[in-house]
């Protein structure tokens, strides 16, 4: 029998002068084992929430019980009407009871979640730089320092590199492209819209002009690589209805496989509505956080592919409960990642283990440049895929330099 792992620790700090919306979690057992989480935007307010009300539960408890602890967390934030923050430090702490599960049994999450059904987890390349999220101002010798973590969708486009590839999309697009191709990548998506949304009055109204000069680099990928990567296409929830709308349209002719979020996903009539103007396959949505919004698109038959952020809806536990509903309506499901390394893992651990995962999302800048500072294992791209991990947990741990009293914001609350 499993000995019960107490829980007699947990930990938070915020990596600011690398991603400043990142928060890193840590929860300890009575037996050595440390359970790794994250979550991604206000970490401070998402810190406060474990520290001061979460961990109320937790400490003392034994991690093992995490259906227990899900339902009696999930269902106290409700309540009181809680979806933002409350889920977003509910995902992280469930991430890290997992990965305490897994080093408990010595196998890999997806072992534990039902074993494999896919060897290895098919990824796009998401078309941000280092630029986008990633804190190029900060004082690198003030690890206390949260520099500006700027507003989702306003990213910068950045400047010409090797990993710019926000840049890069846009004006070096057939090399762009090839490169893709040549790394094995099958899919990538781009935000070629958000610079009109920006302008005054630019959620409201597009301008076919400026609409004809943003689809421009679709069109010269199609001409360089054919057929050879799916495309997907980013609104970041800025547009309304008509802009919305005649977005779908010119994106008609370029075969894409999904477009997310090109309007605001805070009313799902508007949402049903967009679905039946549109002639193009919509992907719904990182935006949401709950199981329950989830629900609706799927009865209402809204979605051609069901996005997941694990770190948003409420962890591993939720992400698969959503994926599942999903393969009851035959549809396909994408897991969410722009942000912190701990959410690539977890959906990949859940993909190995669900039968209807069509993409990983991942962010090669991210990986290629900060993922190894923040955690000791990035995952292997290779030929477009991730291997199935091997790793006990989830799949990596924090570098423990993140974890030390008085840097990085941290925080620690004891049994």
């Amino acid at each position: 029998m499993i000995k019960e792992q107490i829980i007699t620790k947990i930990e938070t700090s915020i990596t600011g002068q690398l991603m400043s919306g990142l928060l890193l979690v840590r929860i300890h057992t009575d037996q050595g084992i440390i359970g790794h989480g994250e979550s991604y935007y206000t970490p401070h307010a998402v810190a406060s929430m474990i520290h001061d009300w979460m961990g109320r539960r937790l400490l003392g408890a034994n991690a093992l019980d995490i259906t227990s602890h899900w339902r009696f967390l999930y269902e106290r934030c409700v309540n009181f009407g809680g979806r933002g923050v409350e889920m977003r430090a509910l995902s992280a702490i469930d991430l890290a009871l997992w990965d305490i599960f897994g080093q408990a049994m010595g196998v890999p999450v997806w072992q534990l979640l039902g074993g494999k059904s896919q060897q290895s987890v098919a990824v796009y390349n998401s078309c941000g730089g280092t630029s986008y999220s990633i804190n190029a101002t900060a004082n690198a010798e003030d690890t206390n320092k949260v520099a500006d973590q700027g507003w989702p969708g306003y990213g910068r486009v950045g400047g010409p590199g090797p990993l710019e590839d926000y840049y890069n999309v846009i004006n070096n697009t057939e090399d762009f492209a090839k490169e893709m191709v040549d790394l094995g990548y099958t899919g990538i998506k781009t935000w070629l819209f958000d610079k009109e949304a920006h302008k005054p009055g630019g959620k409201l109204r597009i301008d076919k002009r400026a609409l004809k000069k943003c689809v421009e680099p679709l069109s010269r990928i199609r001409k360089s690589v054919g057929d050879k990567l799916e495309i997907m296409v980013d609104g970041h929830g800025f547009f309304e209805l008509p802009a919305a709308l005649r977005i779908a349209e010119a994106l008609e002719d370029f075969g894409i496989l999904w477009a997310e979020d090109l309007i605001r996903m805070d009313n799902i009539s508007t949402l049903e509505h967009f679905r039946e103007k549109s002639n193009i396959p919509i992907a719904v949505s990182e935006m949401y956080t709950t199981s329950q919004e989830y629900r609706d698109v799927l009865t209402r038959n809204i979605a051609d592919y069901i996005e997941i952020d694990p770190t948003w809806v409420g962890g591993i536990t939720e992400s698969m409960h959503i994926a599942q509903f999903a393969q009851a309506y035959n549809i396909p499901v994408t897991f969410h990642d722009s942000t912190g390394p701990l959410t690539v893992l977890a959906g990949v651990q859940m993909a190995v283990a669900l039968p209807n995962v069509i993409y990983q999302e991942t962010v090669r800048a991210h990986i290629n440049s900060i993922y190894g500072s923040i955690i000791d294992e990035i995952p292997i791209i290779k030929d477009g895929a991730i291997e199935a991990p091997s790793r006990p947990g989830i799949g990596a741990a924090f570098h423990p330099i993140y974890f030390v009293k008085g840097t990085y914001n941290y925080r620690a609350s004891t049994a």
